[in-house]
This record gives C-alpha cells, structure tokens and sequence, in this order.
C-alpha cells in the first residue's frame, strides 16, 4: 500500500499501532528496514503509538502469551483479535486529526471474514473520527476487494517487499514456519 500510494503521488505518513501482541518486536523491526529501503521524499517518518490490548483480549489469548497460535491448516477466523480494526483506525483517527490529515488507509483484503472488516463498520468509523475532530474524514480500504494473490499480480512490487513481515509466533526475529500467516505468506509469494 505504501508503494501504491507514493506512485499515486501521495505523500504517505506510516503509523505502527503498538498493542503488546507478541508479534510486535519482530514485525516493527522489519518495518523499519522496508521503510528505510522505500526511502522517497513523499515518505514520511515512521509514527509509532501504543494502544494495549490485553485488558480486553485476557492475557492468555494466543496473541499475548506462548500459548500455542492457530496452525498451518487452520481457518482464516482462527486468527481473529477482537476489536484489532477498530483500535487501528481509532488511533490512526487520532494520529491524522492532529495533524489535519483527512484520511486514513488500512490494508483489509478480500475474504476478510471479521465484522471490523466490513464496509458498514469502515463507514462508522469515518463518521466517528469526523464528529469527534470537527474535520471531514475518510478510511480508505482500497484493497478490500482484492486477495493478496491478485494484488502481488495486479501491481508493479518494489524489491524491498521482500522485508515485509508476517508470522504470529517468531523464533528470534524470524518467522516460525508453523503458524496460520506462515502458511499464508508461503501461499501467495513467488
């Protein structure tokens, strides 16, 4: 999405949600490198804010302790964390108000089986985050009708894709080979 929206001639504020999720560090730290390899003058510095979650989720939800992850062969709706979208876009609500940015884009793709997925839910929060600002603002979505296999397709990648992280369970920095977004990622890239 980054690419994307710097080939449309945007200028793209990146914001990294912190939640406690045990994920986090490793996924932050290959962001980082993507974003320094993605270095264009429409870029801006990487914003990280932090939202807990564990009050919500309990403490022994997978996301938050070493409890084993869903697996390789597990459902899509296995790797749900209530509430995830809504505390993205609140905060990405937040982050773009004090700075007058009217939008925010959030990387939900076809088959996205979560109610915070839903167009209804994204309309909700544009009109949330407008009412509580006083500014118009949109959430945009704009691969909400795309699978990850047709957006690796559709769209000229950048060599530094190739940082993008995605496992639930780490081993070190590295993705663990075992977990649902392993068998996900292992799926689509060529």
């Amino acid at each position: 999405m980054t690419a994307d929206f710097l080939r449309l001639g945007f200028a793209v504020h990146p914001l990294y949600v912190r939640c406690g999720l045990r994920w986090e560090a490793a996924e932050l730290r290959r962001l980082r490198r993507m974003l320094k390899a993605a270095a264009h003058p429409r870029l801006r510095p990487l914003e990280v804010s932090r939202a807990a979650v564990s009050g919500f989720l309990g403490k022994r939800h997978w996301s938050l302790s070493g409890k084993a992850v869903p697996g390789r062969r597990s459902a899509a709706s296995s790797v749900f964390l209530p509430g995830r979208n809504l505390v993205l876009l609140a905060q990405a609500g937040l982050y773009c108000a004090a700075r007058s940015i009217p939008a925010a884009a959030i990387g939900i793709l076809k088959g996205n089986p979560f109610p915070d997925a839903r167009p209804a839910f994204l309309r909700s929060m544009e009109h949330a985050i407008a009412s509580a600002f006083g500014m118009p603002f949109k959430v945009l979505a704009p691969y909400r009708t795309l699978s990850k296999r047709e957006i690796l397709r559709r769209f000229p990648m950048p060599s530094w894709l190739g940082l993008a992280f995605s496992c639930l369970a780490p081993v070190r920095g590295r993705p663990c080979g075992r977990c649902n977004k392993c068998a996900e990622r292992t799926s689509v890239l060529p």
